[in-house]
């Protein structure tokens, strides 16, 4: 399955969820008014892409030809390189050369390649299941899914400002990562009945790419579950009561503002 055909199927994905964290108003706003994707989530893309499934990047990317477009000469050169693009998406040279050095940052880490690379690694795939409290849809779609020394994990790579101390574990905090862990590991459970650890590859997008592991502790992923348990249930009370409600909360009671004095 695509990444296209895995994002048109039916079932709330993660990063939708995460939306109902901040409320339901923000979650519904953002499925009816869609935003185009920046460029720095299409690099993420092509990276990811690069990163876990090298050997077919070919077939969906396509390097832009460098050429003026301001001239007659360049503007030829471009037409003809657009019409045969054959369905494969635009990448610039300079953004492949990153991407092919973080590649290489990747490599140079045994840590990474261990989980990232190992023998038995599968990428990309697709689960889709129904949850039994709720009877909701739901999805998700693990990067990569290994077993190291008899113990089965899900990975994720993810690009980062930072892998520093504490900056990292800040991201997780911002962008729902710690759902993420909790959710995808019960989404893996509900199609295989098998108990997965969870792994997060980080790389900071500048150089020279530094790349940092970071095993999951059992709390980590518990209260990633907990997240997910409850942010599934809002979305499922929404749905029932057709009421999508912003930061007053579902009683719509007023906020108190309480002063620190001065």
């Amino acid at each position: 399955m695509t990444n296209k055909e895995y994002r048109e199927h039916e079932g709330i994905s993660r990063s939708e969820l995460q939306k109902i964290a901040k409320s339901p108003l923000h979650f519904k706003y953002a499925i009816e008014h869609p935003e185009e994707p920046t460029p720095a989530l299409l690099f993420g893309i092509a990276a990811h892409k690069y990163i876990l499934e090298k050997d077919d990047f070919d077939k969906e990317y396509i390097k832009a030809p460098v050429c003026d477009r301001r001239t007659k000469e360049g503007k030829a050169v471009y037409a003809e390189f657009m019409e045969n693009l054959r369905g494969r998406a635009v990448i610039a040279g300079e953004d492949l050369d990153i991407i092919r050095d973080m590649h290489k940052a990747i490599l140079a880490n045994p840590a990474a390649c261990k989980y990232l690379y190992s023998e038995n690694a599968k990428y990309e795939q697709s689960f889709f299941w129904t949850d039994q409290q709720t009877g909701e849809a739901v999805k998700c779609r693990p990067d990569c899914m290994t077993e190291i020394d008899g113990r089965k994990y899900i990975i994720d790579y993810k690009t980062t400002d930072s892998c520093q101390d504490g900056h990292f574990e800040a991201s997780c905090r911002k962008y729902g990562y710690k759902l993420q862990a909790g959710m995808y590991r019960e989404g893996v459970f509900q199609n295989t009945l098998d108990d997965y650890g969870f792994i997060f590859i980080a790389q900071e997008k500048k150089a020279p790419y530094a790349v940092r592991v970071y095993i999951c502790s059992e709390e980590f992923i518990s209260e990633g579950y907990d997240q997910y348990r409850e942010l599934l249930g809002i979305y499922h009370h929404c749905k029932e009561t057709g009421i999508w409600y912003g930061y007053e909360g579902i009683t719509g009671e007023p906020t108190d503002l309480i002063g620190e004095g001065e």
